[in-house]
């Protein structure tokens, strides 16, 4: 398994997004979020809770529409949210990315096998054969080969998450987007997803990363993006963000989660 965007110039543009805001009712979520990232970059989204890194993401695959900004994904045309773009170009955002969520979001009533393929197949009109066989590879890949038939119900957490994550896979996306992946598990099921993640940044994979654990994000994350209330504090290498933090703001979250 390896990245559909491997291929060629690796400082090539995955997404250029700029000045995006988002208000939900009086409270402006977003205030104006400039975000870049480059082929085969793994980048991590850091923050409190409520400082609009979930939203960025969303913003960023069509889930939730900016009041204003722009998002480009490589050398397309740039989505203006400020002319009010139809429903099916902001849609079409998520031709480019696919999402892994916190909470999972399988069809409980549907195997393993039939989650997976669901994007390819209904999204993507690719032809079914095609889609199973690429399925079952990222499941092999993932060591859950053998749970193809099973239900949701039937798989622990850190294995519907990895299930979440080949199901993000087999759309074959520019970009992965992950929110806060492991907060929803038990302790000792976060070592298996982080491990998943880990594996794919080593293979080249193109991923923003919503989370909370910085230890993790300094080991992996080529570049750290700390966020507090809807704006962009402070970004650089996780050298510097995680280790020497310009910012006090910065500085004191830090400290805080990594003393826990």
């Amino acid at each position: 398994m390896s990245p559909t965007e491997n291929a060629g110039d690796s400082e090539a543009a995955v997404l250029d997004a700029r000045d995006l805001h988002k208000r939900f009712g009086d409270v402006e979520v977003l205030k104006g979020i400039d975000l870049d990232i480059r082929r085969g970059q793994v980048v991590a989204l850091i923050g409190p809770s409520g400082s609009g890194k979930t939203t960025v993401l969303r913003c960023l695959n069509g889930l939730e529409v900016p009041d204003s900004g722009t998002v480009r994904f490589g050398d397309g045309s740039p989505v203006d949210f400020g002319a009010k773009p139809s429903r099916s170009v902001v849609s079409g955002l998520r031709e480019h990315s696919a999402m892994v969520f916190q909470h999972y979001n399988l069809f409980p009533h549907r195997t393993v096998l039939e989650n997976v393929i669901e994007g390819p197949v209904r999204v993507q009109r690719r032809p079914k054969a095609e889609a199973t066989t690429d399925a079952l590879a990222l499941l092999e890949r993932v060591g859950l080969a053998d749970k193809s038939g099973s239900h949701p119900s039937e798989l622990s957490g850190g294995q519907q998450q990895r299930v979440g994550i080949v199901r993000a896979l087999a759309l074959k996306p520019r970009l992965l987007l992950f929110d806060e992946p492991t907060s929803a598990l038990d302790p000792e099921l976060v070592g298996e997803v982080l491990e998943a993640i880990r594996e794919l940044a080593a293979e080249g994979w193109t991923m923003l990363l919503v989370t909370h654990e910085l230890r993790f994000a300094r080991d992996v994350a080529d570049r750290v993006v700390f966020m507090d209330g809807g704006v962009v504090v402070e970004e650089g290498p996780p050298s510097e963000v995680l280790v020497a933090p310009r910012q006090e703001r910065t500085r004191q979250f830090v400290q805080r989660l990594l003393a826990h």
